[in-house]
Formats: structure tokens, sequence, C-alpha cells
């Protein structure tokens, strides 16, 4: 029997209408699988519509509550909703139901949470925001990460509120110097990290096939000057170095001093301070990076319309 809880329950999944709900439990025998692939394949699910609608612009957050932060990308199809009060809620309300949640790794499990304030779960909940919106909106990735003696900090670039923009970093930095006195400088390596992005804090942290893979290049490339074997290898070693520069957190020349790197900015921090200091991990996300956006040619649908 198709019970009016269950009809409300597939609605808010769906997005689809009220008897449409109802019809698709009865064909189901009251299979919530069955019955949403039963809307789907009559093109009544509102939120199946949108999901094939590619998501790549939004918001990324990152909040930080004593000694744990998170970090969340969270995506919608245009800029236009990102500055939508109930999305914005939407996106803090994730990321601090992740900072609280301990054991948290997939976005299977997010989704199976109960959102704050509501008795529906992530998943339900989303679908109900793309219905209410009506944009495809994707929970995208997330991360978070925790301490216990240091600091952790955050910073977000081009933000619309404190916790919301769209380059957000977290940075844990494990020392034994007090936490008033460490803030200036997680904030400012933080920043760094948000200008240029490094891949880790230090080479061991990059994989060997990433490592491999640059060394392939940078041989082709030497072998183009016709020089012998042995000032090639010198040549890729060379190069090889100043790739590290650019990508390992520790040997980047310092955005706030550029006459040294972040490790000789640490190692000064430390000296003036009597303590150890040393990164431990971070998180940065840039908005939609990776994500292959469709070209569209207005022009083009103009004219395909009227033909």
């Amino acid at each position: 029997m198709v019970t009016a809880k269950d009809v409300k329950e597939l609605r808010s999944q769906t997005g689809a209408g009220m008897m449409d709900c109802k019809k698709a439990l009865s064909e189901s025998n009251g299979n919530f699988d069955e019955a949403i692939t039963w809307l789907r394949e009559q093109g009544l699910s509102a939120a199946a519509k949108k999901s094939s609608r590619v998501a790549s612009e939004g918001l990324v957050a990152a909040i930080v509550e004593n000694k744990t932060a998170s970090i969340i990308e969270v995506n919608s199809e245009t800029d236009f909703v990102s500055r939508n009060d109930q999305f914005q809620e939407f996106v803090e309300l994730l990321a601090d139901l992740i900072t609280k949640t301990d054991d948290l790794t997939q976005i299977e499990q997010l989704q199976s949470l109960i959102f704050p304030g509501t008795e529906d779960t992530v998943k339900t909940h989303t679908n109900n925001i793309i219905s209410s919106i009506g944009e495809n909106i994707s929970i995208r990735r997330f991360n978070k990460i925790s301490l216990k003696n240091g600091i952790i900090a955050k910073y977000i670039h081009n933000s619309l509120k404190p916790n919301l923009g769209r380059i957000a970093v977290i940075i844990s930095i494990e020392s034994d110097i007090k936490q008033e006195k460490l803030g200036d400088l997680a904030k400012n390596i933080a920043m760094h990290i948000a200008a240029l992005n490094p891949i880790s804090i230090d080479r061991k942290g990059l994989s060997q096939s990433l490592i491999d893979s640059e060394r392939e290049i940078l041989i082709k490339q030497a072998k183009e000057s016709g020089k012998p074997d042995n000032i090639i290898d010198k040549m890729v070693d060379g190069r090889l170095n100043k790739y590290y520069q650019e990508v390992c957190l520790l040997e980047q020349a310092f955005v706030m001093d550029n006459e040294i790197n972040v490790s000789q900015a640490i190692e000064r921090f430390s000296r003036d301070n009597n303590g150890k200091i040393s990164i431990s991990e971070f998180y940065r996300f840039e908005l939609g990076e990776g994500i292959s956006k469709k070209d569209e040619n207005f022009a083009e649908e103009v004219a395909l319309a009227a033909s």
C-alpha cells in the first residue's frame, strides 16, 4: 500500500509531481529505487533531468572549529546561484556538518547523514534544493583535518561571506609555540597556498609516477639541444630541481617575502619564537578546477531553433 509519507519522500528526492510519485510507487510495488527509475524513464523526475547538466560554478567553503577544519566544494550551473542565500546556507551548513562528524571520508557517507535542521538526509535535502533553485547542484568533494598541538587556519579568496568563496585553503601546523603567536604565520602560509597552488608540502609528498613523468618530459626537451648524455643528465637534474621549487610548498618563494622560501620563513619564525614548527597537512580547493565546461554558442542555438 502506498502511503502519503512515501509519496512525500519520493517527491522530495525527485522533484516530480505528487500524482506522478504516487503512480510510480504503485507501478513499482512501493520500491523506491524502481519508482525513481520509472519516473526517469517517463521524464518526470525534475532532479534527474537537471543532473545531466554540467555544474562547474557554485562555491567552496572552509570552516575551522577548535582543532578541526573542513573544506568542501558544491557546484551549480551558474554563478548567479552562488549569490543565492538558500544555496549559501546549504553549502555552509554542509561544511559545518562535516566538521562535526567523525570518520567521514566519502560523499556517500555524507549524503546519508541528516541535514541540519531537517528530518531529511543530505541527499534528499540536496534534491529539494535542486527543485527549489531550478539548477543541477552537486556535492563534488570535501576534506577535513584535525590537530592536537599547534594551529589550524583557513583562507578564503574572492569571498562572498567569511566562510564562502571561489578558492579555499585549510592548513594544520604542528608547533609547541603558543597559538596566538602562530596565527599570522598560519594565515600567511594559507594565503601563499591559495596564490601559488603547491602540489605537496615537500618532495616526499610527490608521487613517483609524477616525478618519472616530469623527468621524461625534461629528458626529451634536453635531447633537442644535441648535447652529450652527461651534459643532458646535469640539465635534467637542474630543471627537475626547478620543478620542485615550483610545486613543493616548502621550496616555493614565499609570497610575503620572495627573497626567502617558505621553509626559510618557517625557520626564521621558529628561531625568533624559540620553538618548533612543521606543516602537517593542507588542502586547497579552487571552484570548478578540472571540470570540463560545455562550450555554448548562442548564435548557433538561435539559428538551430529557427530552422
